[in-house]
């Protein structure tokens, strides 16, 4: 049995119309998560109730990957013989046909994440929305190499196993679907697209999306990164510069000198903001360690060579330090992002629970 999970915040009736569908194709299992919405919105719950589906209630509003999670994990607690969960929106955009069809797959393909995917080719798609869309599919490629149309979609089948992986993943809002879909594919679990009709109804108008905070939330890893990476330069400059006016060598020696200080001093600094903030990670340290020194060196012989090269150009030397550096800053993220710092801690902590579990 798969588990339609839909969490919403001061629903209109498209969540009873949704509700209605499902029943009509004989879909009775689901899980309804009201997160924190005002009195006025409760006799929906109820109606909601009264149709059969199970529902809970946030105590005030958490957000939708919260939500996601608190259905996730009333389900695995509280209800028997669940192969998996099929999450959706309440707003309209999931249409019942199409939530079968997700549930349909996940019972076929149990070892895959299923994802319904639209054609934002649409002209009925709004702008922004199939600007975002685009965008964020690129940046899921760069950061996963996993290639994925729609990364936004909130029509999504989870394989049951997964569970305790998908309470352990960052995030409480909007930001909570793109983490999962970013650690699942790090993961190298395999995906399942299936294609659904593209709705949007109203224009969207309904959607409790904020663009900029929740921008932020969502792309939260490369911006800090961004951070730390600024403040490490400025220190990586800072010292290559001052080390420039303080020792008297031929242009090579000082520009290998300035550098393996610079960049011994800011790599120190750089692998621990990164390891404890940027990308949080909690996986072993000393693995880390190599993999980043193999990464820095690599990093400081190109860096070298490649300020050594425009040292007899008429650009100056520090800011010929700056434009190679600058394009060396964004492989370093993926880098850092799909290999450095990859933490596999969440799936063993999942398996390790699920094999518990199996085991009483």
């Amino acid at each position: 049995m798969n588990l339609i999970i839909i969490p919403s915040y001061e629903p209109t009736r498209n969540l009873l119309n949704l509700i209605d569908g499902l029943n009509a194709l004989d879909i009775k299992d689901i899980l309804v998560i009201d997160d924190g919405s005002k009195d006025e919105y409760q006799p929906i719950f109820l109606e909601a109730s009264s149709k059969g589906c199970i529902v809970i209630h946030n105590a005030k509003n958490q957000g939708k990957g919260m939500s996601l999670k608190n259905g996730i994990k009333y389900a695995i607690d509280n209800i028997k013989d669940i192969d998996g969960f099929v999450t959706c929106d309440s707003d309209g955009q999931h249409l019942p046909n199409d939530i079968k069809k997700v549930s349909d797959s996940l019972k076929e393909n149990n070892n895959k994440i299923i994802l319904g995917v639209r054609d934002f080719s649409n002209p009925n798609v709004p702008k922004q929305n199939r600007f975002g869309n685009r965008f964020s599919s690129f940046y899921f490629k760069l950061v996963t190499g996993v290639k994925c149309h729609d990364t936004q979609t909130g029509l999504r089948g989870i394989p049951f196993q997964y569970g305790e992986l998908a309470l352990k993943v960052e995030g409480e809002r909007f930001d909570y679907e793109m983490n999962f879909l970013t650690k699942v594919a790090s993961y190298k679990m395999p995906f399942l697209f299936v294609p659904i009709e593209t709705v949007y109804e109203e224009k969207n108008d309904k959607s409790h999306f904020r663009p900029l905070v929740d921008s932020v939330r969502i792309y939260r890893n490369p911006i800090r990164f961004a951070l730390s990476s600024t403040l490490c330069a400025v220190v990586d400059i800072g010292l290559f510069y001052i080390i420039s006016l303080l020792f008297d060598n031929n242009i090579y020696e000082l520009v290998v000198l300035a550098t393996i200080i610079a960049r011994l001093v800011s790599g120190i600094l750089n692998f621990v903001i990164n390891k404890l903030w940027s990308f949080r990670s909690s996986d072993q340290t000393s693995k880390e360690i190599m993999k980043y020194l193999t990464l820095y060196f690599s990093q400081m012989l190109l860096s070298m060579g490649g300020v050594a090269l425009l040292a007899n150009t008429p650009i100056p030397l520090v800011v010929s330090k700056i434009i190679v550096d600058g394009l060396l800053f964004v492989g370093s993220y993926f880098i850092q992002h799909r290999w450095v710092f990859k933490d596999k801690s969440l799936l063993k902590e999942a398996n390790s629970k699920k094999e518990n579990n199996n085991g009483n």
